[in-house]
Order: structure tokens, then C-alpha cells, then sequence
């Protein structure tokens, strides 16, 4: 058996002295990126170390990211995706673990962001030996990334997972885990809309919005149920066949098809998938006010798009705001869970995507710019206090 392990470091504390924001360094020369892919790419958002994982007799290529532990260690999902090469998977690994230390502290939970991605086909590679060797290398990082379930990953793979490390969430039940985080990341998505429509419309009332949930998977069901039950008018596309059959025989939501998806006239698109659908293509076509879903980096360029969007006089509520349900629900796994505090915590999205929009209105920019400023804003007074303790 060969193994590889190549940790890549930044002291997390470099932070409190930077002059500008810890989350963006904008005098990176174009020559430091080329000759140095991997860590021209950490320097772009200041991560503080990537962890290369490769197991031959398992079959385990995976990459672990940590973006930033100021406000505590990171946590994030781990995902399983058949990728098309190396560098599209760092490039995803590095978007997503930078957004969760966004998530976690505009949530106002004491976690940073990190993120795991597992490359290959999970019907074909996952095992029991693929995932204790993934756990094996979560361990070796002794509590600095925290990891639970994401795409192509379950409560049980994090069973097995755990058999290798204490650094894990999203356990099972029946372990004292708080199971699927699915329905308590949908409540919150839920009142996100509830607050982006009481700006955009006059009223957070939903009933007789038309609303397209793009992606039914266990978070876009339970929304699809929210929507339905307060008399929206729910459009649903997906991939998979029995999942659109349960949404539309269950609460009587419209099947549309891919190439007619962004031809409707909606009032709230949510994407609820995978990431960047809101881009050049998407936007040239989409007839919405508002746009709220439970995707994570929704923007395809979150400058261009984000600026796009608001010329555009569509309401974009941040994902890592709408979505922290998750992040918020497996917090309470680590302090000994209970679904009550946690879904009285992820009701307080909607405090905080209305203050958001308040904020980018007053300060007259983007929702995303207004949120990742808040995000920083704690991220650096903390630091602050870090750095002469």
C-alpha cells in the first residue's frame, strides 16, 4: 500500500494583521498563480491549508480544505463527485470551504470553514475501506476540520467514517447525531424567502407565488412541503424520475422540463442543486423578482453576476446566508443535539437575510458584497482579540 499525505499551511493569526479584508487579497501578481497553481489559488482567499489524501489500495483520491479557524475549527460537508479533473475539484473544494466560513459566522456560530471533497463515481468506488481511510486522514488533521455529510454522502457513511475519527457530525440518530440535517437546511431556506418576499412584494406571505425549485433532493423536497403548504404555486425539475413522481403525486407541484426551466414566468427562482446556475445564460433568460435556494455558490462569478443581478432588479438573497440551516443544525450536534434549539436558530435566517438586504439597499450594493462584509466583519474582530491573547 502507498500512501500520500501533503499538508500545505498559512497561520490562521496572519489574519488579524492584514489592512484588508481577510478574505480577499486583490494585489496577487498574475505570476505567482501561474507558477503556483495550488497555493497562487490559496493566497487568492487566504486558506490556511489543503490536505492531498491518496490511498492506491482503496482507491481514495480526496482533497481537504481549510479556509479559516479564527471563530473555531472548520467544519464542512464532505462530497463524493465524479469530477473532470484534479483542478476542477480544488477549484470547488476552495469555493466551498471559503463559503462555509461565511455561513458559520454571518450564522453567528463558533466554527470556521473547511470542506472535503472525494473524487470518483460514488456508485462505483464508495466502501468501507475508502471511507475509514478518508476518516484516517480527517484524524490526521487532530480536530481542525470537522467533516459531515454533503453530496453522494449519508448519515451512515459518516457511521463508518467515525469507526477512524472523533471528527465527524451529522451521525445518525441512534449515535446522539442529529440524523438528516435536510429538513432543518430547508426551514431556513423557507423563512429566507419569507423575508426577501416581504421586500420585493410588501409581504412575506407566499401563498399564490410562483415559485421553481430546481433540484428535489432530501433539502428541495422538504421546501417543496413548505412552499405547497402555505399555497404556493411549486414548479419542480430534477433528474431523477421517482423524486420528481413523489413531488408532483405528493403535493401536486408541476413538472418542467430542462430547456423550458428559465422561460417560465416565476416570481422566485431556488436553486436547490448544484452550483452556478445563475450565470450569462441563466440570467439572459430568468423572469423572477427574487432568487432563494438552498445551492451552494449559486453565482457563477459572484462579482459579475452579483452585480448583474442587482442591475437587473432581482433580489438575490446569499446562498451561504439561506443555507445555513445545515451548518446550524449539526453546531448543536457538537453541543449535544436538540432539533428545538436548532430550529429556533435557523428561524433566525430570516432576521438576518432581511437585515442583509437592508444593508446592501443602504449602502447601495450587491446582497452578496452586504453579506460577506458582515461575514469579515466578525471573522476580524475576533482575529483582533485572538492575536493579543
Amino acid at each position: 500500500m502507498i500512501d500520500f499525505d501533503i499538508s500545505i499551511q498559512i497561520n490562521p493569526k496572519l489574519a488579524a494583521n492584514l489592512n484588508h479584508s481577510i478574505m480577499e487579497v486583490k494585489d496577487i501578481k498574475d505570476t505567482s498563480l501561474a507558477q503556483n497553481p495550488v497555493i497562487g489559488q490559496m493566497m487568492l482567499h487566504n486558506h490556511e491549508q489543503i490536505l492531498f489524501c491518496n490511498d492506491n489500495a482503496t482507491g481514495l483520491k480526496a482533497i481537504i480544505a481549510v479556509h479559516n479557524t479564527v471563530l473555531g475549527p472548520s467544519l464542512g460537508g464532505t462530497r463524493m463527485w465524479n469530477y473532470n479533473n484534479e483542478m476542477e475539484a480544488l477549484t470547488d473544494v476552495l469555493r466551498l470551504s471559503r463559503g462555509m466560513t461565511y455561513k458559520s459566522s454571518v450564522a453567528g456560530i463558533n466554527l470556521g470553514g473547511g470542506k472535503a471533497v472525494i473524487i470518483g463515481d460514488a456508485k462505483k468506488l464508495k466502501s468501507e475501506a475508502l471511507l475509514r481511510r478518508f476518516g484516517k486522514f480527517v484524524n490526521s488533521l487532530g480536530g481542525k476540520y470537522i467533516t459531515a455529510e454533503d453530496v453522494a454522502m449519508s448519515s451512515r457513511d459518516m457511521e463508518i467514517i467515525k469507526m477512524e475519527t472523533d471528527y465527524v457530525s451529522g451521525l445518525p440518530v441512534n449515535m446522539g447525531g442529529s440524523g438528516d440535517p435536510s429538513p432543518v437546511t430547508a426551514y431556513g431556506v423557507y423563512v429566507s424567502m419569507k423575508a426577501s418576499a416581504k421586500e420585493v412584494f410588501g409581504t412575506d406571505n407566499l401563498a399564490g407565488k410562483k415559485v421553481l425549485v430546481q433540484g428535489i433532493g432530501n433539502v428541495g423536497m422538504h421546501l417543496v412541503e413548505h412552499l405547497t403548504k402555505e399555497g404556493a404555486k411549486v414548479y419542480i425539475y430534477d433528474i431523477t424520475e421517482e423524486r420528481i413522481k413523489m413531488a408532483v403525486d405528493t403535493y401536486k407541484a408541476e413538472f418542467v422540463a430542462a430547456d423550458k426551466m428559465f422561460d417560465l414566468d416565476i416570481d422566485i427562482y431556488a436553486p436547490c442543486a448544484l452550483g452556478a446556475t445563475v450565470n450569462d445564460e441563466t440570467l439572459s433568460k430568468l423572469k423572477c423578482k427574487i432568487i432563494c435556494g438552498a445551492a451552494n455558490n449559486q453565482l457563477a462569478d459572484e462579482k459579475k453576476h452579483g452585480e448583474l443581478v442587482m442591475s437587473k432588479g432581482i433580489l438575490y438573497a446569499p446562498d451561504f446566508v439561506v443555507n445555513a440551516g445545515g451548518i446550524i443544525n449539526v453546531y448543536y450536534e457538537l453541543d449535544g443535539y436538540n432539533r428545538e434549539r436548532a430550529l429556533a436558530h435557523a428561524e433566525k435566517i430570516y432576521d438576518t437575510t432581511w437585515n442583509i438586504i437592508q444593508t446592501a439597499k443602504t449602502q447601495n450594493i450587491p446582497t452578496y458584497a452586504a453579506a460577506n462584509k458582515i461575514a469579515e466583519q466578525r471573522i476580524e474582530s475576533i482575529a483582533r482579540i485572538n492575536a493579543v491573547m
